[in-house]
């Protein structure tokens, strides 16, 4: 039996996270025995590092052996409609694994996700208290990492990120759902900036003047990818649009990149999106929420493997102007989620999970901090794109 390995590091066999974190436990067995799981329950614990959902793994005896899974409760505040949300991953997860059948991968159970139905044959579990729940086979032997560890590792995700994205190409059924509506439309993300600017509900847009004007001197940038995707000059395509590198598990002892996760964002979208997230996540030695800014940097031996490995994953899929502007995405998605974290902190921190006081605006200062490193780099990114691509 497969499972899903979420882990960041090697402190618990189940995570990072602990019962603590809840004040309010769930019932995890009778959650867990409401799916089509095999055995007796062992034990549960919060697994994991995700801002949104609740995460944790599961332990059944079944047959001599132990069997884990994992499962999540829906954070429906963010994720307001499971039911279709539901639809669209059970659709890719299919997809996913027949084409890699197609292609006679036979690990394609290993390299795309695969949902445990409920008894009663459905997506999705509501418990008494009227949460929505799902569950995943675990995938054992690899894991994610929050920070990329190696040249060789980042080119394995950006390489597993872009061949998941070459094997939803062509998905039947017509558009999935938009799960989380302008989820990358970033100038409407620098507009609700804006707007919690003015209202400044939480008392705290006077502490930020310095952050609200680098944002301001880079409004322009905000609109870049959705003009062209709106003139038709970029393709839409099937998309992650969340390629953190902890998205993606890395075999533990090949160093493969073997299986892309969390698919609730997965939508129509660009594949710069994609590759932007990669080069914010994958590029930088610090820590998403790093308080020391001299460590924010963008390493370019990181951005060249990352360029390698998505090419190779992506084959041919890719268009002139995608590759061309591959360098201004990773700037585009630092600024994106700079904003995003910028917002939420003005707003109260209502979206992301924090573990401190002003969480958010450490995190959007790393960002600010990564745009700035992309930009006094930029001559060099678009020299190492033509390197790899030279016809482009």
């Amino acid at each position: 039996m497969l499972a899903w390995s979420k882990r960041t590091d090697t402190r618990s066999p189940f995570g990072t996270e602990d019962w603590n974190s809840y004040p309010e436990m769930p019932d995890i067995k009778s959650v867990a025995e409401s799916f089509r799981v095999a055995g007796n329950f062992l034990e549960a614990a919060p697994y994991g590092s995700g801002h949104i959902n609740d995460t944790f793994a599961v332990s059944f005896r079944e047959r001599e052996r132990n069997v884990r899974y994992i499962l999540q409760r829906i954070n429906t505040a963010v994720l307001q409609e499971p039911e279709k949300l539901m639809e669209n991953i059970d659709r890719v997860c299919r997809h996913a694994q027949e084409r890699l059948k197609q292609e006679g991968d036979a690990d394609a159970t290993r390299r795309a996700l695969s949902l445990i139905p409920t008894r009663d044959g459905g997506l999705v579990q509501r418990d008494p208290d009227g949460a929505y729940w799902r569950g995943y086979l675990f995938i054992e032997g690899a894991r994610s990492h929050d920070v990329v560890q190696s040249v060789h590792q980042a080119e394995e995700a950006a390489r597993a990120f872009g061949a998941f994205q070459r094997l939803l190409s062509g998905l039947p059924g017509g558009p999935l759902h938009e799960t989380i509506p302008n989820f990358h439309n970033t100038p409407q993300r620098f507009e609700r900036l804006m707007e919690v600017m003015r209202q400044d509900c939480s008392g705290r847009t006077g502490q930020v003047a310095e952050e609200l004007q680098f944002v301001e001197a880079r409004a322009r940038d905000t609109a870049e990818i959705v003009d062209l995707l709106v003139a038709g000059e970029l393709p839409e395509r099937i998309t992650h649009n969340d390629t953190k590198l902890n998205n993606v598990l890395i075999d533990d002892r090949s160093g493969e990149g073997v299986c892309v996760i969390d698919l609730d964002t997965v939508m129509q979208g660009s594949a710069l999106y994609d590759f932007g997230d990669l080069v914010r996540t994958a590029t930088n030695p610090a820590a998403e929420d790093e308080r020391d800014l001299s460590r924010v940097c963008l390493r370019l031996d990181m951005f060249e493997a990352l360029v390698r490995g998505y090419m190779k994953g992506t084959e041919t899929m890719l268009t002139d102007l995608e590759i061309k502007l591959l360098p201004f995405a990773g700037k585009l998605l630092a600024l994106e989620n700079g904003i995003r974290f910028l917002t939420d902190h003005l707003e109260g921190d209502v979206y992301f999970k924090i573990h401190r006081k002003g969480h958010n605006l450490d995190r959007c200062r790393t960002q600010f901090a990564l745009v700035r490193s992309i930009e006094r780099q930029m001559t060099e990114m678009r020299l190492i794109v033509q390197s790899i691509a030279p016809r482009h």
